[in-house]
């Protein structure tokens, strides 16, 4: 039996709110590269777009209500949120990587995201911490950044061999659901039900979330 430590994956957002395509989209990834778990990392602050509307606290129970309803293999970790500020996402991979220097990290971006990393806070060290998967949509074009163009991996199983370095693609069957949809949904009093779960949704109706959107 292999004492190798067990690889993990991230992924990160404002969850603004949570719904079920995140969820799906984290089952998936999970999935398909046989990760131990992965951990949901709501941000407290991007540069990168607008605020969110419901607050760090907010977003994070709601999170936290969400896995309550019982998904194994998911779990929520505040770290940003505890660290208030500015979100940068390599500020957090250097954590994860001084807490756990030898195990395989697997940061997942959906399509936007990777196109937009050249955006992103020092962006061309990520390598240096965690592999980068990037789920893909169907049809959808991915960009080439060359300063990555070393590091594919067709393979994922190469992405448990060594901790970090590697980019890999992974079809995904995306649900069509997003938090933009959802808030605009409760602004005009229509009804979200299948979108989050139970749980989210009725912290959404307790606080009031939303519904001036």
């Amino acid at each position: 039996m292999s004492d190798a430590p067990a690889p993990i994956g991230i992924l990160g957002g404002t969850f603004d709110p949570v719904h079920h395509g995140h969820l799906r989209l984290a089952l998936e990834v999970r999935e398909a590269l046989a990760l131990s778990e992965v951990r949901l990392l709501p941000s407290a602050q991007t540069n990168l777009r607008a605020g969110a509307h419901a607050s760090a606290a907010q977003r994070l129970a709601m999170l936290q209500a969400a896995l309550g309803a019982g998904y194994a293999g998911l779990a929520v970790d505040g770290r940003e949120i505890a660290r208030g500020g500015v979100s940068y996402t390599i500020d957090t991979l250097l954590e994860l990587r001084a807490e756990a220097p030898a195990r395989p990290l697997c940061f997942i971006v959906g399509m936007d995201a990777w196109n937009a990393l050249p955006r992103w806070h020092r962006w061309q060290e990520l390598l240096d911490y965690t592999h980068l998967v990037v789920a893909s949509r169907p049809g959808a074009e991915l960009l080439r950044h060359p300063a990555f163009e070393h590091a594919w991996a067709p393979a994922p199983a190469a992405l448990l061999a060594r901790p970090a370095g590697l980019v890999h693609v992974c079809p995904i069957p995306l649900l069509p659901i997003s938090s933009t949809d959802i808030r605009a949904r409760i602004a005009g009093r229509r009804s979200i039900d299948g979108l989050v779960p139970p749980a989210v949704a009725a912290l959404i109706a307790r606080d009031g979330l939303y519904r001036a959107a």
